[in-house]
């Protein structure tokens, strides 16, 4: 296992992540520990996005477009 040390933390960002560990009954180092392996678990918003580009729609964006101001338009 790895270590990792977090400098110039906030008060107010302290304070906060303090009250939600003790809400949840742990140290704040468990608490910060499972909110990062949460954060890890997730796909990053580039590789999203990436996976999204490369999908190929069956309906074009202007058709989108012309719907979304039809639906406006009502």
């Amino acid at each position: 296992m790895k270590t990792i040390q977090i400098r110039n933390v906030p008060d107010g960002v302290h304070a906060k992540l303090r009250v939600r560990a003790a809400a949840a009954g742990k140290s704040l180092s468990d608490y910060a520990l499972g909110e990062l392996e949460r954060v890890a678990e997730r796909p990053a918003a580039s590789d999203v996005l990436r996976r999204a580009r490369a999908r190929s729609g069956s309906v074009p964006a202007e058709a989108i477009v012309e719907a979304v101001r039809a639906g406006r338009d009502r």
